[in-house]
């Protein structure tokens, strides 16, 4: 089988993407704040098809309590691979992509909202090390845009699970004397 290849979105991606996820207009909203320098759109393929793609949201959180608790950590969102394409590791390695494209330009968290009837995604998540922020749940809207171009907007209960992406670099043991030991 092709390994996919994973990269960020460009402008001939958005039609193969919307005739086979959907919601066009979501991926010519995201291209668009992409180019804007709002976020970034990553997409997979694989050998010739669309597999999957995620969007790493740079802008301010719109829910207020991820604006309080978190402010400035950018949100994964959007996350999704071809149903014929699940479980094959695509999901996965498309975070994967979003998490080395974050450490490289500087950032030390990611965070994300997943519905909290989506068990299946929250148990992804916490494989690749996302944990619970601790502040509760937060209503979240998940909009998506109908074929004549109206904009529907649905409430979603999420929680909320966040990544540390900078290495975690273990403390000195102290001695019983009170010195460290390296």
């Amino acid at each position: 089988m092709t390994e996919p290849d994973f990269r960020p979105a460009r402008a001939d991606d958005v039609f193969p993407f919307a005739r086979a996820l959907g919601d066009h207009g979501f991926f010519i909203d995201r291209l668009r704040r992409q180019r804007n320098g709002r976020g970034a759109l990553f997409v997979a393929w694989l050998g010739d098809r669309p597999a999957g793609d995620v969007y790493l949201w740079l802008e301010r959180a719109e829910e207020k309590p991820i604006q309080w608790h978190l402010p400035g950590v950018p949100l994964l969102t959007h996350l999704e691979v071809h149903s014929e394409l699940r479980n094959r590791g695509i999901g996965s390695a498309l975070v994967g992509t979003v998490e080395r494209y974050l450490m490289e330009e500087g950032y030390e968290r990611v965070a994300l909202a997943v519905r909290t009837d989506n068990t299946r995604a929250r148990e992804l998540y916490r494989r690749l090390g996302y944990v619970d922020w601790g502040h509760g749940e937060v209503v979240c809207y998940a909009r998506t845009t109908s074929p004549d171009g109206r904009i529907q907007e649905e409430a979603e209960l999420c929680h909320v699970l966040v990544k540390d992406l900078l290495p975690v670099i273990p403390a000195q043991k102290i001695r019983s004397n009170g010195t460290t030991r390296r």
